[in-house]
């Protein structure tokens, strides 16, 4: 079965069609078709959950914020903010992902955005072309760990753990990861200041600090103050998820409404763009159910305990088997995939032996992160180049995410050896 899903895969064949073909093939090819008579009861659980409404709520939100512009004004202000250092404007790329994540967290938007407004002025400024493309594809990544990321509400539901307790666990890892990125850039550009120059500051002088001040306050603010709202009520415990992300979907009309730039025509292609990706992944899920009944049902699950029972070095062991394994398989398959196969394979096992299940959300997020940066289908490559200009080869990209894929590996460990990272605050606030 399991070689089956690759082959499809391998093939081409969508993930979706894949999924549903393989589970219903080898599950009527071991049981007939007396297992599937459970699939109506899996269906309308999937459809009828009320947590689910959070996930075209908070698309919704980052595709206003993305096709509003919005996002191109707040890139500008930032990039005047940190560029008088050797890589600050790598810096005010990462923040702008920080924020952008913790706004929209759809990777597509931010990189495509820091690609068309940002790559080729790096690289006419004599920024190193693989330093600019790796820090605009790990900006872009960000938006997976920081919420309201949708990995995040996935693993809420496979895991079945409380959206808002991810949500407050993302918070430290999320910044973490950040500030590793930063750290790395400064020194970088410390060391190397011809690969990452300073904007001259005859450039940087031609908006006043008052003009930048109002700026500021106009364009980072108004973002800054609906991520307050959305997380800050629901790690309150004020809003449920999906009352806040009802939040957030009012606010990023409101904030572009207060922009000036709320039109029919876009409000309209927002609606789409948000029904296409509920669409898809709510069929995801759905197919996923297919799967995962035959699998169970072939006793898939107990293969997986015996593999695990083969390896030495105990529950530690197990955990870096798992997350080896997943980094693995971001190289070819997206995270929506690795998350409803091979985490519910696993989570049984490690629950047993005792994992803290919010520590290992938080572990398995960051190891999805790296599918987004890892060829030949990390998307996060795919979205640059198709926006970089002619002198950026994938070559440069692809050379480029390598350090950033390096420090998600040790944001990782860190993680691992210090789980309070991600535990401090849900515990904090009793979660």
């Amino acid at each position: 079965m399991l070689a089956g899903f690759f082959a499809l895969l391998m093939l081409g064949v969508p993930v979706a069609i894949t999924l549903a073909t393989v589970g219903f093939v080898f599950g009527w090819l071991g049981f007939g078709d007396g297992l599937f008579n459970l699939l109506p009861a899996r269906f309308y659980g999937i459809v009828a959950g009320y947590q689910w409404m959070a996930i075209p709520l908070f698309v919704f939100m980052g595709v206003m914020l993305e096709k509003s512009r919005l996002a191109d004004d707040l890139l500008d202000v930032m990039g005047h903010i940190a560029g008088g250092v050797s890589g600050g404007m790598g810096v005010g790329i990462i923040l702008f992902g920080v924020l952008m994540g913790a706004t929209t967290g759809i990777v597509g938007a931010t990189v495509i955005t820091l690609g068309l407004l940002t790559l080729p002025t790096l690289v006419r400024r004599g920024y190193d072309k693989g330093l600019a493309c790796g820090a605009i594809c790990a900006s872009g990544t960000l938006g997976q760990i920081i919420p309201p990321s949708l990995i995040l509400i996935l693993l809420s539901d496979i895991m079945q753990l409380s959206v808002g307790t991810l949500f407050a666990a993302a918070v430290g890892p999320g910044l973490l990861l950040a500030s590793v990125y930063i750290v790395y850039l400064l020194v970088r550009g410390w060391l190397r200041p011809e690969l990452m120059p300073a904007i001259p500051l005859a450039e940087r002088s031609q908006v006043s600090r008052s003009q930048l001040w109002v700026r500021f306050w106009k364009v980072v603010v108004p973002p800054i103050l609906l991520v307050v709202a959305v997380l800050g009520s629901i790690v309150g415990g004020v809003a449920a998820p999906t009352e806040a992300a009802s939040m957030g979907a009012v606010g990023s009309v409101l904030i572009t409404l207060a922009a000036g730039r709320l039109r029919l025509p876009m409000l309209k292609a927002v609606a789409l763009e948000t029904s296409k990706i509920t669409a898809m992944m709510m069929f995801i899920l759905m197919t996923a159910q297919v799967f995962a009944l035959a699998f169970r049902g072939l006793h898939g699950e107990d293969l997986i305990t015996r593999m695990f029972e083969w390896l030495p070095g105990g529950v530690n062991s197990d955990i870096w088997f798992m997350m080896a394994l997943i980094f693995v398989l971001g190289f070819f398959i997206e995270w929506i995939e690795i998350s409803y196969i091979a985490v519910p394979l696993f989570l049984p096992v490690l629950l047993a032996q005792g994992v803290d299940p919010i520590w290992l959300a938080m572990l398995i997020t960051l190891n999805l992160q790296s599918s987004f940066l890892t060829p030949p289908f990390g998307w996060a490559l795919f979205y640059l180049k198709g926006v970089a200009p002619p002198e950026v080869t994938i070559k440069d990209i692809y050379r480029g995410v390598v350090p950033f894929v390096c420090m998600q590996g040790l944001t990782l460990a860190l993680l691992f050896f210090y789980p309070q990272i991600a535990l401090w605050l849900p515990r904090m606030i009793g979660w």
